[in-house]
């Protein structure tokens, strides 16, 4: 059904500041991250569950949306990452979806935790911390005990993974929330990093922030967030 819409002519003669991405969330990741936030990203989810993109249901009605350009355009904020390793080596990302850390060893993390300069657990042993945007919290999050959120909301969700001592339960902060985790112990408990499925290993500290660079999503007519965020977690 995809090459059937490439050949309807859809994809053609549309603004130059849309990109359109044919692929999965994952794809769609990957391109926000190699293009960057200046574009219009209309997806069409050709991968399993393409919560960011549109579903190509009808092929007709889609592509009369793409010729028309019945589309809504909206904007999503980004978590901005900054860090070092264990060998002081600058650690940097940017994510739409999430943050995390977590272990690469047979045992389990320890992390210390603070927000706003606020410590909220001086030594927490777990199997790592996710920090997800509304937008993402239906992935890892949701999949490790947190709450799905609306994506119209802004703000940053912790979620921990499998945690041990203290259990520290999913906490919805504020979108101007810092959020600042150190790893502990770190030769015998190393963890890594990870941004919207980029990896860095050897993480030393890193610090997590509203990057204050939203990135926009356009859905096509009919598309309904609310009713999307309910079909999409019972599937």
């Amino acid at each position: 059904m995809h090459e059937a819409l490439q050949k309807s002519g859809a994809l053609e003669n549309l603004p130059n500041d849309v990109c359109i991405v044919i692929g999965g969330d994952g794809f769609m990741l990957e391109s926000i991250n190699e293009i960057g936030p200046e574009w219009t990203y209309l997806g069409i989810n050709a991968g399993t569950l393409g919560f960011l993109l549109n579903d190509l249901d009808d092929l007709e009605l889609t592509t009369r949306r793409l010729q028309q350009r019945e589309w809504t355009v909206r904007e999503f904020p980004r978590l901005k990452l900054e860090g070092r390793t264990v060998s002081d080596t600058p650690l940097t990302g940017m994510a739409v979806n999430d943050v995390y850390l977590e272990r690469t060893s047979g045992n389990t993390a320890h992390l210390r935790v603070r927000v706003n300069g606020m410590e909220v657990v001086n030594q927490m042993a777990c199997d790592g911390l996710i920090v997800a945007t509304a937008l993402g919290s239906t992935a890892y999050s949701f999949s490790a005990g947190g709450s799905a959120c609306h994506p119209d909301l802004r703000l940053i969700q912790l979620t921990t993974i499998c945690p041990h001592l203290p259990k520290l339960p999913p906490i919805t902060l504020p979108q101007s929330a810092i959020i600042e985790v150190e790893s502990l112990n770190m030769t015998k408990r190393p963890a890594r990093v990870v941004t919207d499925g980029r990896e860095q290993d050897s993480v030393a500290w890193v610090r997590i922030e509203n990057a204050l660079s939203d990135i926009k999503l356009a859905y096509l007519g009919g598309h309904h967030p609310t009713a999307t965020l309910i079909r999409k977690l019972l599937s």
